[in-house]
């Protein structure tokens, strides 16, 4: 099944963050005299179109939906909604009761809120079992409140993009204690207010749970709306948003059930009007469709429904002036439906090498896993992961690799490992760590398992898992207390990813993270052996450990391909 895919940065995993310059320092920028937009002449071939492509020429009417046939369409819509609704076993989805008092639609909000989240870039089929479990944790938002980071990292073990948790965790926090414990029931308020929530998100809430007439835009809408549009301009353009918004405005706009509405779109969307095999036949959008009209599929009685489409040629000052031409594969007389969206290059993951050690301490049968969290905000925010050292260059020695383990854990443990391996060079030391001990843990091995690799929406990460077992000293390694914990700086091409002291302020401890509302001291922790899986760690820590425990298990139990 399709995935949710919101429209905008602003709920992206990893949305970017600007903040202008100060007006003192802005220089004024010189004014622009505004120009019209006209059509772009190419160089055409013999048949009047670019090499390769189909002509574009079209009036720019045909890219809005008037009031008339924007009731066709929703009665459409609501029509085909009625008889699919309950076909995917959502437990969120249900119908919009009128009855309902202030506090019944706010819970309604909270549900339909905690499923948005959750089917953000994840399949239908996958988030149902989370989202039981989740409501029965937390069955309303005073109780997600009331929870800590790692309860719910707990619950979202597994369902990845780690931060949507987090945020959830923090509006929940933001709307018990500034909110009365209910969210905004307009769309407005919910997006100013409440992190995390982006446009898209406010309209499904407060159109569902509040009847609000406002529309939602996700990556199913989108595709949706471009094709019935015809439009075949650049996602990424504001004008090129701007006409979507505007016709998922145009649909919901006086909607009795506006929910519903947003809802068949979306359906719609996600069930039929596919990226690759759009089943157009069963679309009940499909006579009103631009896109299945321009590709022929219907008959030309049926073009009176969008007479902007007729082949009158219409004056060039109404001439759309955004589209692009659209690409022409062999043996195509007329343009796919599949054409449209515009296709846009996908921008390349980049690469990174991480060194994870897998550090085990035993003793008298004992075995111990040392376990690091990670910051509350970005990438994986607040799970834990083996000691690592991040975005490493590839061309790493051996024996730089082997050296890592003994500056890394000398900013970890209060006493500073020593080289314990048979025939084994002491390990550079480093000034920074603390003192050795001659009492204190040895490191006896430093094995390496092998890479695995594990791919985020935005990298490519190759974990290098090397073993590391310490042993001695008179009971598991003691921790260095939070508030102690040694600065990392860069060494050469090698850092180290270990907790950095930031600085004070007031009622902030020294080396807190603070994000997304929510401020928990960096910490490390022992983990025996039995329990390293059950830990909130990520996918690709799980899939670290499993070839790590070939080592000592001698059976290969992951593939890292």
């Amino acid at each position: 099944m399709p995935k949710r895919k919101p429209a905008f940065s602003d709920e992206s995993e990893y949305s970017a963050h600007f903040s202008e310059p100060s007006s003192s320092n802005k220089k004024k920028a010189p004014v622009k005299k505004k120009t019209k937009r006209v059509p772009v002449v190419r160089e055409r071939d013999t048949e009047g179109e670019l090499p390769n492509t189909f002509a574009n020429s079209h009036p720019a009417s045909q890219h809005t939906i008037s009031a008339s046939v924007a009731h066709i369409r929703r009665d459409a819509l609501l029509a085909w909604y009625a008889g699919v609704h309950a076909h995917r076993g959502m437990p969120w989805r249900k119908p919009y009761d009128p009855s309902f008092n202030a506090d019944d639609r706010a819970q309604r909000a909270y549900e339909v809120w905690v499923s948005e989240i959750m089917l953000q870039q994840t399949q239908v089929a996958t988030v149902i079992p989370y989202y039981n479990r989740w409501m029965t944790a937390f069955p309303t938002i005073k109780h997600l409140a009331n929870s800590n980071i790692d309860t719910v990292n707990g619950l979202w073990k597994g369902l990845g993009y780690y931060s949507r948790a987090a945020r959830l965790l923090s509006g929940a926090q933001k709307v018990v204690q500034d909110l009365n414990g209910r969210l905004p029931d307009n769309a407005k308020e919910m997006e100013s207010l409440i992190p995390g929530i982006g446009r898209y998100t406010a309209g499904a809430i407060c159109s569902i749970a509040y009847n609000e007439q406002v529309p939602v835009l996700d990556g199913n809408v989108n595709r949706l709306l471009s094709r019935v549009l015809a439009l075949h301009s650049s996602p990424k353009l504001k004008a090129t948003l701007d006409i979507l918004w505007s016709a998922a405005q145009a649909i919901v706009k006086d909607a009795s059930a506006a929910g519903d509405v947003n809802q068949a779109l979306i359906e719609l969307g996600s069930t039929v009007c596919k990226p690759k095999d759009p089943n157009c036949k069963s679309c009940p959008l499909a006579p009103s469709c631009s896109a299945h009209q321009l590709a022929g599929s219907v008959s030309d009685s049926q073009w009176s429904i969008r007479p902007e489409l007729s082949p009158n040629v219409p004056d060039i000052e109404e001439l759309c002036t955004l589209c692009e031409p659209i690409p022409r594969a062999a043996g195509e007389a007329k343009p796919p439906v599949t054409s449209y969206p515009m296709k846009v290059e996908r921008k390349k993951q980049r690469e990174e090498l991480d060194i994870v050690n897998v550090v085990e301490w035993r003793a008298q049968g004992e075995r111990w896993f040392l376990l690091v969290r990670r910051p509350e905000g970005g990438l994986l925010a607040g799970l834990y992961e083996f000691p690592t050292s991040p975005d490493i260059a590839t061309s790493i020695s051996s024996a730089e690799e082997k050296a890592m383990p003994f500056n890394l854990l000398g900013r970890i443990l209060t006493s500073a490992p020593v080289d314990g391996r048979p025939n084994a060079q002491a390990a550079k030391p480093d000034t920074n760590a603390p003192a050795d001990h001659s009492t204190g843990p040895k490191i006896v091995k430093i094995q390496r398992a092998g890479d695995v690799l594990h791919v985020f929406s935005h990298i490519r990460k190759t974990y290098r898992v090397q073993w590391v077992v310490l042993e001695g000293g008179t009971g598991v390694p003691e921790l260095v207390p939070v508030d102690s914990i040694v600065p990392v700086q860069a060494n050469g091409k090698i850092k180290i990813n270990a907790p950095a002291v930031k600085k004070t302020g007031k009622g902030k401890k020294a080396n807190d993270s603070v994000q997304n509302g929510i401020a928990t001291p960096v910490t490390a922790q022992w983990v025996r052996l039995d329990d390293v899986e059950r830990a909130n760690i990520g996918t690709g820590v799980m899939k670290v450990w499993t070839l790590a425990r070939t080592l000592w298990e001698g059976v290969l139990l992951f593939s890292t391909q």
